[in-house]
Order: structure tokens, then C-alpha cells, then sequence
């Protein structure tokens, strides 16, 4: 039997996959009682994983992201093996763009180890950290500075990025849909992201496990604009099939 941890996982899993579980068909799945489902239930919806209806439980809003602080703790030891795995991908002397998210941020610090990068970001947070190494160039994107994240964001930052031509694009995002579609919940934030691909040599989306199937209502791309995924577990068989089908690579961090 599963633990209460594990349990939590395969009841968000099983709610991505479905759109909608009842409480009575996960007690009986997990052979507990529905008490306890409620509590899972609640818990998750605490972490705004999910959302409560009347018997049940779905997947919360595609129009709105978690917020910023849940993000930061969300599968953090999964996204420091993957930003370790992308920064090892990285060379010294390299330019790079990096955006808004807590898992490029973690990229970010991944990457203080190297020299002599040259970075352009979006990202206050990612700024602060790097702007600390003596031998590393920032350049920040000039726009609307959002007070939830301390992204940037609109035409200043766009028309900046368009200046460069770059090495490595490194981007987070929302969500993946099995057929390869890159989602996201800001649409401003999504034209940065698309001006980061366009003018960058190679494109590195770093995307724990979570973002497979999640559902976000901006579209930003597809796998096949990216060249390489970084992630933490194998991708479910269709998304895995689109990144074959687009001649993809795949790096997965293992398990320490």
C-alpha cells in the first residue's frame, strides 16, 4: 500500500489523466477510507494542485498558475538534479538567455560554477544571483517588472532580446501537451519566450514530470522548436513519440 506521500502523487497523476476523480472511486483504488481521500483531496488543493467539486476532485484553473512561493518548493530536489544535467550541457564563455521560472532559476544557480558566461534574462531573480560573479556579463531585459515573481515582461524586453543572436536559449514552462504543444499562462510572458527561441542557436526547456499533460491556456510552441528536453522522469509514450517524431534529444536526471 502506498504511503500518504505517494498516494498524494498517483492521486494527482490519476486527477491530470482523467480531468476529474471521485472520492469514493479513490478510496476504493487505494483502499482507504473516503476520510482520507478528503484529506489528500484538501491538502492538494491547499497547494492549488487541485480543485474541490462536489464529490470529487479536478484539475484547477488553465487560465491561472500556482503561485510564485508553491512554485519555489514544488519538486525542488527534481529540478535541481535537471538544472545540474542542463548546466553540465553548458560550456564556459558561452551566451545564453534564460527566463522567467523557479526551474531556470535553479538553472541559474547551476550555473555559477562556470566562467565567463554572458547572460540575457528576463528574470530579476536570475540577475541578482549571476550579477554576483565577477567574470560573468548580465544584460536585463528593460519592461514591466512583475511583483509576483520579479519577471519582466513586454515590448522593451521583447525588442531587447531581438538585439541577440545567442548560444544556448535556456526556458521553463507551464505545461506540456502529450502531442509535444508547449503551454503557458501569460501570454506576455509567452511572446519573451518565443522571441528566446528565435534568436537563439540551441533551445534547452528545462520541465520537471508535473508539466506532462498539464493544461495551460497559451500556446507558445512546439517540441519540435526546441532542441533538447531536460526533464526528471521519462515523458508519457506521446509526448515521447512527438519528441522522436521531431528528432528531439531527451536528457532525463536520474534518482540520487
Amino acid at each position: 500500500m502506498a504511503n500518504e506521500s505517494e498516494r498524494r502523487e498517483q492521486i494527482l497523476e490519476l486527477v491530470r489523466r482523467q480531468g476529474f476523480a471521485s472520492i469514493e472511486a479513490l478510496a476504493q483504488k487505494f483502499q482507504v477510507t473516503p476520510q482520507t481521500i478528503r484529506r489528500d483531496i484538501n491538502d492538494l488543493c491547499r497547494k492549488a494542485l487541485l480543485r474541490r467539486y462536489h464529490g470529487g476532485a479536478g484539475l484547477p484553473s488553465s487560465v491561472e498558475n500556482l503561485a510564485y512561493q508553491t512554485r519555489q518548493v514544488l519538486h525542488l530536489a527534481e529540478k535541481r538534479r535537471i538544472a545540474r544535467l542542463v548546466a553540465e550541457h553548458i560550456p564556459d564563455a558561452a551566451s545564453i538567455f534564460i527566463n522567467i521560472g523557479t526551474t531556470t532559476e535553479e538553472v541559474a544557480k547551476a550555473l555559477m560554477e562556470h566562467q565567463g558566461l554572458r547572460i540575457i534574462t528576463n528574470n530579476l531573480n536570475v540577475a541578482g544571483m549571476l550579477a554576483g560573479k565577477a567574470d560573468f556579463q548580465v544584460i536585463v531585459a528593460g519592461g514591466i517588472v512583475r511583483a509576483r515573481d520579479r519577471g519582466i515582461v513586454g515590448e522593451a524586453a521583447i525588442d531587447l532580446i531581438r538585439q541577440f543572436k545567442v548560444d544556448f536559449g535556456i526556458i521553463g514552462i507551464s505545461g506540456i501537451d502529450l502531442d509535444g504543444t508547449l503551454l503557458d499562462f501569460d501570454y506576455q510572458e509567452v511572446r519573451v519566450a518565443q522571441a528566446i527561441i528565435a534568436n537563439s542557436r540551441k533551445v534547452f526547456l528545462a520541465a520537471d514530470h508535473s508539466k506532462f499533460g498539464r493544461s495551460a491556456m497559451v500556446r507558445l510552441g512546439h517540441v519540435d522548436q526546441i532542441d533538447a528536453l531536460f526533464t526528471d522522469a521519462p515523458p508519457p509514450a506521446p509526448l515521447g513519440d512527438a519528441l522522436r517524431a521531431a528528432e528531439r534529444e531527451l536528457f532525463v536526471a536520474a534518482a540520487e
